[in-house]
């Protein structure tokens, strides 16, 4: 099975789409820490909601590595879902469109093997696509502008010390690694169900944007489809920083996007398996 994922892993990344994600965190997160170093002679004091700052007195510089991190983390973690359907839509459509389903069969391996090293292939290249994130934001966030404190002001004012920060970026994208695999999931899935890859990418999207917007809109009529949407749980990885960690949440979100997880590949499993893909 190690085999025929890294083959898998080669298909993935010998195709330009896959590159569109890497290039987009590489050349943007960069200009984000170069606007930063450019625009903070406050140190940062700026980042925080004026109700805040007018309440408290902030003194030294709050833009370290670690609070620029978290505003890009904050800031694109909403869009990085789009970037990895860019992976999930093409896996199996992707075999359809080169017409090369046929020669898969033919090989001495079983569709679930098939289907499974395709899987986990997509999870593979989505967590590498969130070690460059880490890489791009993380390290050379704190390469650049050193480690320190990290202030979170939103609803509140949250101090997290210097020596408790860096264990929950680690937690945190640990717990992106899976909503992001519901995502390429979600696109797998669709995948599995046409030939040509286009098709699974903007559904995907499409479902995603809709479910985001359900997520956010305060009317009754939506309520009680609100906790069946996995928007709603993709945003988990802020429990990492708050103090106590509501753990019992975290274990409840992890749960409910494996089941979205385990859902998609099975339905993937059974429509691959049952699929005619010799006529």
């Amino acid at each position: 099975m190690i085999k025929i994922i890294s083959i898998e892993l080669y298909k993935i990344f010998r195709k330009w789409r896959t590159y569109i994600g890497f290039i987009t965190i590489g050349v943007l997160v960069p200009l984000i820490h170069l606007s930063f170093g450019l625009t903070t002679e406050d140190g940062g004091v700026g980042m925080i909601p004026r109700s805040i700052r007018e309440g408290f007195v902030f003194t030294g510089n709050l833009a370290n590595g670690y609070f620029i991190s978290y505003i890009i983390l904050h800031s694109l973690y909403i869009h990085i879902p789009f970037l990895i359907v860019l992976i999930g839509g093409d896996l199996l459509a992707g075999e359809a469109t080169a017409g090369t389903y046929r020669m898969l069969i033919t090989r001495p391996i079983s569709r679930f093997q098939i289907i499974t090293s395709k899987f986990l292939a997509g999870i593979i290249a989505t967590v590498l696509m969130l070690v460059w994130l880490a890489i791009t934001s993380l390290l050379l966030g704190v390469i650049l502008f050193g480690p320190g404190v990290l202030i979170i002001a939103q609803d509140k004012v949250l101090i997290l010390a210097e020596n408790d920060v860096l264990w929950r970026f680690i937690a945190a994208y640990g717990f992106a690694s899976i909503s992001m695999t519901v995502v390429v999931s979600l696109a797998f899935l669709f995948s599995s169900l046409v030939e040509n890859a286009i098709g699974p990418i903007v559904s995907t999207m499409a479902i995603i944007i809709v479910f985001m917007i359900l997520s956010v809109i305060e009317l009754d009529i939506f309520a009680a489809i609100k906790p069946y949407l996995f928007t709603n749980y993709l945003t988990g990885w802020l429990l990492f920083f708050d103090d106590p960690i509501d753990v019992q949440a975290v274990i409840k979100d992890v749960l409910i996007l494996t089941g979205h997880i385990l859902g998609f590949y099975f339905l993937s499993l059974y429509i691959f398996i049952k699929k005619d893909i010799l006529s």
